[in-house]
């Protein structure tokens, strides 16, 4: 239990994806706010600390298959899978998901006005999100590819027009935020995306897949704030 209180959430993932489940059960945010502990995260959110303690043990103790191992796996690779699994799924499912809402909003705009402000924190959101993955693939994953090369011995490394890997890192994890925060407004303006009494098939279905976008979301910065960054940041330092 002492090794739990005192890591981080979002180490507690990175070392084990199953412990992510419980902490969605409990509405714990381990990607942009990974940073926190367990017992500061459920201070802030009146949660019982010890049962969420006893279920992220239970879960990382369990026999079942594990979850993919992203910790163990080389970070050129790990930026290539966020950007072929989750800047593609991002890509794809924002034009389907604006279809959706749009729609919504024409047909029960009137009757539910909270749609309409979802709407509009969407197409902010993909606007930003669509150029913040612009960035990773131009700028910060060619230099994460190339500092991996560097260290096999395969070229040589020249010093970026950012000085360091952390200046854009630092830029990624405050958009990271961004978004979270976003989101999280989107979840509590459709009530944890639980569609209403009167709503139609379409609805639910804008619902279900908002609810899926956030969670492959909540993934996607999983996997850059707590794997792919503090690694890249820690082989850089190596290599000067």
């Amino acid at each position: 239990m002492e090794t739990i209180a005192n890591s981080t959430i979002g180490s507690l993932v990175a070392a084990n994806f199953k412990a992510a489940s419980v902490f969605q059960k409990f509405g714990i945010d381990f990607c942009c706010k990974g940073n926190r502990t367990i017992s500061e995260a459920c201070s802030s959110q009146d949660l019982d600390k010890e049962k969420v303690e006893q279920e992220v043990l239970s879960v990382m103790a369990s026999k079942e298959k594990s979850a993919i191992d992203y910790n163990s796996w080389p970070i050129d690779l790990l930026a290539d899978y966020i950007e072929k699994t989750h800047h593609r799924y991002v890509t794809e499912k924002i034009p389907e998901l604006n279809l959706y809402l749009n729609k919504l909003c024409k047909v029960h705009g009137e009757r539910h006005p909270e749609l309409f402000n979802i709407y509009k924190q969407f197409l902010a959101s993909a606007e930003e999100l669509t150029l913040h993955m612009k960035k990773e693939e131009n700028i910060l994953f060619p230099y994460i590819r190339s500092m991996v090369k560097a260290e096999n011995g395969q070229s040589e490394i020249d010093q970026p027009p950012f000085m360091t890997v952390q200046n854009p890192i630092a830029m990624m994890m405050k958009e990271h935020d961004t978004e979270g925060g976003r989101f999280r407004e989107i979840s509590k303006l459709s009530n944890g995306y639980i569609a209403p009494a009167d709503a139609c098939t379409t609805y639910k279905v804008a619902f279900a897949m908002l609810k899926e976008y956030e969670e492959d979301l909540h993934t996607h910065i999983h996997l850059e704030n707590n794997i792919l960054f503090p690694k890249a940041v820690s082989l850089e330092s190596a290599l000067v």
